[in-house]
């Protein structure tokens, strides 16, 4: 087995990582239909291209795990000012963490979650937040032997919509 490397991303990993974006789009919608959208024929290009836009800021983490140069894993983060929604001051925010299932079970998650933490105190950052789906406890085990904790959870109220009509 060839040794996975992480990277920043780069403009030639755009397709692969807007692959793993929809695959990410898909695990949440499968999780809970009402609360996550729905994949479409889409969202590939829709989030390779958003991912595009954000490739060469300053304050944003994208990184790659790659085998044998094919993309099997990637993540996505930024550090972002104080936020007042979420009561928090300046962080590094993890938005994306996605590996493949053919590159699963073989450290790359843990190699990217360590790989953009570091990244993001280069960048200044005293604190990483991160959110995971509920449903996603491989992910929050991962996250927990990382050194994160709980701290919020997100609820959701479907609203009828036929009432009152």
């Amino acid at each position: 087995m060839t040794d996975i490397v992480v990277r920043p991303a780069t403009s030639v990993d755009l397709p692969a990582i807007g692959r793993l974006g929809a695959l990410l789009v898909k695990t949440h919608h499968d999780f809970d239909a009402k609360r996550f959208m729905a994949p479409t024929r889409e969202t590939a290009s829709g989030y390779a291209s958003f991912l595009a836009s954000q490739l060469d800021q300053p304050d944003v983490v994208m990184l790659v795990a790659a085998q044998d140069e094919q993309v099997i894993g990637y993540t996505y983060a930024a550090v972002e000012g104080p936020d007042w929604m979420s009561l928090r001051g300046e962080a590094g925010v993890l938005h994306d963490i996605v590996i493949g299932p053919e590159g699963r079970g073989r450290g790359a998650g843990r190699m990217l979650l360590d790989a953009t933490v570091a990244a993001l105190q280069a960048r200044g950052a005293t604190q990483v937040v991160l959110s995971a789906a509920q449903r996603n406890t491989a992910a929050q085990r991962l996250f927990a032997s990382a050194g994160f904790r709980p701290t919020m959870i997100e609820m959701t109220r479907d609203l009828d919509t036929t009432e009152g009509t």
